[in-house]
């Protein structure tokens, strides 16, 4: 490991006291910013960008940033991930429309990737002090307990994620979920990738579907997901790589949940013949 896990989950802690807590429930109007419709970004965010990425890069020397924030100003940032730095790579405020809103729902998501490969990841949600680490090949833990996945033996009684207008819109969907909770359990959206990988690793949680890959979404999550014992791969069934944007991912507590999720949503959405 080319750095102390402990080190980075404190300096995390840290910056989220001083940049994000203060701001909650208290943001001014000018404070908020739409990078797109229903894409927001605040003072919290920028805060937590320029400070993280600062500590990070100080701490592991020829490192390079890649924010969110920094992202959408300049995508060729992205370009780091196919190189052979090290990139720590950000989402300095994960779930920002909640946040904006007074919502306890976001998070703090931090992965070191080299050579388009996840080291090792960290999530934190900054209202319930709650911190999932892990690097790659030595599991994962959270706030000291060792993580392993679970689901309950009942499918029923999952609960998941599902994004995705393609999907959610399906008939496929209908049939499971029409009534609310269906074969496959119930579906919840927090609209924040973070608290629901945290969620997972809690057992309040179980699987998720996901169709924007963006790496500093998702590239910590899948890490901890899959060193907890959980099974995460793209629809097309290849293994998740934070190089990659398409074409959505299933992540599952096994490889069963994952198959049966293919199997009577995901392929006949994607099957289907457009009208």
């Amino acid at each position: 490991m080319l750095i102390d896990p402990e080190r980075v989950a404190s300096l995390i802690r840290e910056a989220a006291s001083e940049e994000i807590l203060p701001r909650f429930s208290a943001l001014d109007p000018a404070d908020v910013a739409e990078k797109a419709p229903n894409d927001f970004v605040t003072a919290a965010d920028l805060a937590m960008e320029k400070r993280l990425g600062r500590i990070l890069a100080d701490l592991l020397p020829g490192s390079v940033v890649l924010g969110e924030e920094a992202f959408a100003a300049d995508p060729r940032l992205a370009e780091a991930l196919v190189g052979t730095d090290p990139v720590w790579v950000i989402d300095p405020l994960d779930g920002t429309a909640n946040f904006a809103a007074g919502v306890p729902l976001f998070a703090v998501i931090v992965a070191l990737v080299t050579g388009g490969e996840t080291r090792a990841g960290w999530i934190y949600d900054p209202v319930g002090g709650r911190m999932a680490m892990g690097s790659q090949g030595d599991g994962a833990s959270m706030d000291g307990r060792r993580l392993a996945i679970v689901r309950p033996h009942n499918l029923y009684h999952m609960t998941g994620s599902i994004y995705g207008r393609r999907f959610r819109e399906s008939e496929a969907y209908g049939r499971l979920w029409a009534r609310g909770r269906g074969r496959l359990g119930l579906v919840f959206n927090t609209r924040s990738v973070g608290q629901e990988y945290l969620a997972r690793f809690w057992g309040r949680m179980h699987f998720g579907v996901y169709t924007r890959l963006n790496p500093w979404d998702h590239a910590a999550g899948c890490l901890l997901h899959q060193e907890a014992g959980g099974h995460v791969a793209l629809f097309n069934g290849t293994p998740y790589r934070p190089t990659q944007s398409t074409p959505g991912m299933i992540v599952a507590p096994d490889q069963m949940v994952w198959d049966d999720i293919d199997r009577t949503l995901i392929q006949p959405v994607l099957s289907a013949v457009p009208t």
